[in-house]
């Protein structure tokens, strides 16, 4: 590991995996954390709940057909479906993923929407609507400005000519932090899609900012790194953005980016900044894809990363240039996590889920990790990396990928399981998990949730669903918040 400073490392050494009382914005967490509860109707199994209550299935305003569950006086209305038209005549993609909210014109709400398209595919716009990063990209962002209550009044090409465009993140400055979860390029072997990355224009595996005024995205952030982006978050009080990694058979890191220049200041993320990875002191190269007691606490430090965004040599397999950026920082001893995905910033933390952290469960999986997920914080001021939540069984939290958080300090979970009916799980700043939303979706109810993100005032939560037959979708949902947790 690299020489670590002394004085971090005198402030930081009494904090070990257990070993101190939790202070900040974490406190309350280091309690061994409490199990779902059933609710009734169409919960698993039946415990008291700091949630809302029986879910009920529950019709979609939009057309009438039931297609989500949710607890007794929440309504929803569905909108911005997989191949209806935007504004400036683009057709909608499918696989909507990780989404910021910004506040709109008279009360409304402007959502930038990624999209998960990671093959070589036509741009979805066409030339000249957005970016043009690479023309053999049918992933981006989608715009759209909607209602209170689900109506959508305007919708555009806010980003395209990128790949696998996956979890998000939301600048303190108003702009969303949008990532690539891929590293194919003319440079790289094609991945398991199978897909012609030869016809590629362009490399791949970057962190963009994209404004919610239709402005002209920023990026790419090279020094951000090339590795599978997930989520991206910025700390308020220094600009630091911090990045998670899904690297899905292999070793996955947590990263940060330091700018060359203050964002808060120039609202804007500049490329040339410095890559760094995060690792636990006195533990080199500690293993976080099994079980980890709730409440653990591990002090950590940085590594830098020399090569953040490498072009690989002629014969590049795609599993060796999706670990280049990892492994670099794993030989000076960087942790390591199993497939780390959404990430949010809420009272002083960031907190993130691993996907298939956990001790095993017999339920088999492919990928690295055989548990049932993870949730994590880490607090910059004090460096300080916690376990939140470990998952007890799929029947509790089923693999959590995209992670929202209230103005109270409620998480919300969107699940992406091992091909099982999909929740939308609530995790209390005490660690008490409920269940909040559940996808009855017909032929799709295995789909995952994505997304999950609350309107500025509160009113309003929401959230993707991907799907296989019918057309993917946002939902709006909104009701008595102020009965329970969120």
């Amino acid at each position: 590991m690299t020489e670590l400073d002394r004085r971090t490392f005198l402030t930081r050494a009494a904090v070990v995996a257990g070993g101190a009382a939790a202070s900040g914005p974490l406190v309350g967490l280091a309690a061994p954390a409490a199990h779902a509860s059933d609710g009734g109707g169409h919960h698993r199994r039946h415990r008291h709940s700091p949630g809302y209550g029986a879910l009920q299935p529950t019709a979609d305003l939009l057309d009438g057909v039931e297609r989500l569950a949710l607890p007794a006086g929440f309504s929803y209305r569905s909108f911005a479906l997989t191949g209806t038209k935007t504004d400036d005549g683009a057709t909608i993609p499918a696989k909507p993923d990780g989404m910021g909210a910004f506040h709109g014109r008279h009360g409304n709400t402007v959502l930038l929407r990624n999209h998960e398209i990671g093959n070589s595919a036509p741009l979805f716009g066409g030339p000249g609507a957005s970016s043009d990063f690479d023309a053999k990209t049918g992933g981006g962002v989608v715009g759209l400005e909607v209602t209170a209550y689900g109506h959508l009044v305007r919708s555009w090409v806010a980003m395209n000519g990128t790949l696998s465009n996956c979890a998000a993140g939301s600048t303190p400055w108003g702009t969303q932090l949008s990532n690539e979860e891929s590293v194919n390029g003319p440079d790289v072997g094609n991945d398991f899609t199978g897909s012609d990355n030869s016809v590629l224009t362009a490399k791949h595996g970057y962190l963009y900012e994209v404004p919610t005024d239709g402005g002209t995205p920023n990026g790419p952030i090279t020094h951000a790194g090339r590795f599978a982006h997930e989520g991206s978050v910025v700390d308020p009080h220094d600009g630091t953005v911090y990045m998670t990694e899904d690297d899905f058979a292999f070793p996955s890191g947590f990263y940060r980016y330091l700018p060359p220049t203050d964002p808060r200041r120039t609202r804007r993320i500049a490329d040339g900044g410095r890559l760094q990875m995060l690792a636990v002191v006195g533990q080199p190269g500690r293993d976080f894809t099994g079980h980890v007691e709730n409440g653990s606490r591990f002090a950590t430090t940085w590594v830098d990363i020399g090569h953040p965004d490498p072009t690989f040599p002629a014969g590049t397999t795609n599993d060796q240039a999706i670990r280049a950026v990892a492994d670099q920082g794993l030989a000076q001893g960087a942790c390591f996590f199993s497939r780390l995905e959404g990430a949010v910033w809420s009272h002083g933390a960031v907190w993130f889920t691993s996907t298939q952290g956990g001790e095993s469960h017999g339920v088999g999986k492919g990928g690295l990790g055989q548990g049932e997920g993870q949730v994590w914080a880490y607090e910059p001021h004090s460096g300080t990396l916690t376990m939140v939540f470990e998952s007890p069984g799929p029947d509790v939290l089923d693999m959590p990928d995209n992670i929202g958080a209230s103005k109270h300090g409620t998480f919300l979970l969107c699940e992406d399981g091992n091909d099982s009916t999909q929740y939308l799980r609530g995790l209390t700043p005490s660690a008490k998990i409920f269940d909040f939303a559940m996808n009855i979706d017909g032929p799709d109810a295995k789909e995952e949730f994505a997304g999950a993100v609350w309107s500025q005032n509160g009113h309003t939560l929401f959230v993707n669903l991907q799907t296989r037959t019918d057309p993917a979708r946002t939902y709006a949902i909104w009701g008595p918040w102020q009965r329970g947790s969120f």
